[in-house]
């Protein structure tokens, strides 16, 4: 199983902590401040899908060496694992899924708008998609709060998110299947995706997505080859 350890400067690391577990079904929210309170992902449970996934796992581990600063609790999956089995709403609230990026890159990543952390997070994922999204890369952030739509509109507006796509799961389904293959402790949790859907490292906690350290990281994984 994976693990690891997260090597920040003492007086960077402020806190980090599982509260609120029994909200939305036992999901339990990172707390943290300055983005230093993430944690590694425990992407190791789930089974590989096939020699296509497993095969991976050096290229994961070269693309996370890249992972440091804001982005160091980013953690190789091991194995990597195939995610398409991960659906969900898309903009015009038709289904869809990974299945329908092949071909790109992901960060993909779970909110929720009582997620705390989520709040803080959202700017620097829109201020990411905004700089680095195009057609080979997209930061798909899934909503999965349950009810009607209205309090995710409501807060990525008082967010200010302007290029993040509109994703959605009010199933819970997306990080149930995440969690029971060992990818997700809690929200808001990150996971990059190769171009074919395998993913090949996770983080679960908030992270400053808008710096440089995640862009180098980004980069890494657009220049690794499926």
């Amino acid at each position: 199983m994976a693990s690891g350890k997260l090597n920040l400067p003492a007086g960077r690391l402020i806190a980090a902590a599982l509260v609120a577990g029994v909200l939305a079904g036992g999901i339990a929210v990172y707390v943290s401040e300055h983005y230093a309170g993430n944690k590694p992902a425990t992407v190791a449970t789930g089974p590989a899908d096939g020699d296509q996934c497993a095969g991976k796992a050096d290229k994961a581990k070269a693309v996370v060496a890249k992972a440091q600063g804001d982005v160091a609790a980013m953690l190789p999956a091991d194995p990597p694992q195939s995610l398409k089995f991960l659906s969900f709403t898309g903009p015009d609230g038709k289904p869809t899924g990974l299945e329908a990026k092949a071909g790109k890159t992901l960060l993909v990543n779970v909110w929720a708008t009582w997620c705390a952390p989520c709040r803080a997070e959202m700017p620097v994922l829109d201020a990411l998609q905004a700089s680095k999204g195009g057609p080979g890369f997209e930061v798909v952030a899934i909503n999965v709060d349950t009810g009607d739509d209205a309090k995710p509109h409501k807060f990525l507006a008082e967010t200010g998110v302007k290029s993040l796509a509109y994703y959605r799961d009010p199933t819970l389904d997306v990080f149930n299947g995440l969690k029971e293959r060992g990818l997700a402790l809690g929200l808001p949790v990150s996971l990059l995706v190769d171009r074919t859907g395998c993913v090949i490292a996770g983080m679960n906690g908030p992270a400053n997505w808008a710096g440089q350290d995640a862009a180098t990281l980004i980069e890494a994984a657009l220049a690794a080859q499926p």
